[in-house]
């Protein structure tokens, strides 16, 4: 099984420890993944935004970097949402069917971990109290929603408590946020306040956008509330605490 790790803009640039989580984790489970250097952005941005043909050879170059791969693991749903239907689009858009070849081999994280390697118990251990916000590609596009509480259930010491109106967005959707701010800071408000209302110590999520977004709101409330990604509550170990 060769396995390749898209790390993404996001958390290559504001979120690295995020991606080294990703490849702790795996090596723990005996997956030796490999980190393509040519790899850039998914193409979601431009896609997003009706630039389709300025999304062309960024999918070119994403299908180049990771082409010879049976898997592609990210840490995030919005960027797998992309891969497995975007790609399409554009391949359809350039008239060249190859760009389209790497997107169904795009899981993301919790994905990977239940449907392809059949683990739940990742041997985590993380004792504190969470609560889970389940971001909008990888419930409506992908529909893991389940997939990442079977596995925080599993973590040790880790106290998982429900999110009131967990399925609402909260408000980032990347350039929504900066077009419509207002009604964005509106979403993201909700959010927090649900957040707050659970007595949770942290917010995990499966995307560092929506986090990003989230926990600067509840910075800015000082909630005392956290933010985390998944990966990196995975990635600990009783070691780490």
């Amino acid at each position: 099984m060769k396995v390749a790790v898209l790390v993404t803009c996001i958390n290559d640039s504001l979120f690295p420890d995020t991606g080294k989580a990703v490849f702790r984790l795996l090596r723990r489970l005996g997956v030796d993944a490999d980190f393509p250097e040519a790899q850039t952005c998914c193409g979601q941005p431009m896609v997003n935004t009706g630039y389709l043909d300025e999304a062309v050879p960024v999918v070119r170059a994403f299908a180049q970097a990771f082409a010879g791969y049976d898997y592609i693991v990210t840490p995030s749903g919005s960027c797998a949402g992309s891969a497995r239907h975007q790609h399409g689009l554009v391949a359809r858009r350039a008239g060249d069917p190859r760009l389209a070849e790497s997107g169904p081999k795009v899981y993301e994280l919790s994905e990977f971990l239940v449907d392809v390697l059949g683990v739940t118990d990742v041997a985590a251990y993380f004792p504190h109290r969470v609560t889970y916000h389940p971001t909008c590609h990888s419930l409506r596009m992908l529909g893991a929603a389940d997939k990442p509480l079977r596995l925080l259930r599993e973590v040790r010491g880790l106290d998982l408590v429900e999110l009131p109106a967990a399925e609402e967005c909260c408000g980032f959707g990347g350039t929504f946020a900066v077009k419509n701010a207002e009604t964005s800071t509106a979403m993201g408000a909700d959010k927090a306040r649900h957040v707050r209302d659970t007595g949770a110590e942290v917010l995990v999520a499966g995307d560092n956008s929506c986090l990003l977004h989230i926990g600067g709101l509840l910075s800015r409330q000082r909630s005392g509330v956290r933010v985390l990604h998944m990966a990196d509550v995975l990635a600990s170990t009783e070691e780490d605490a």
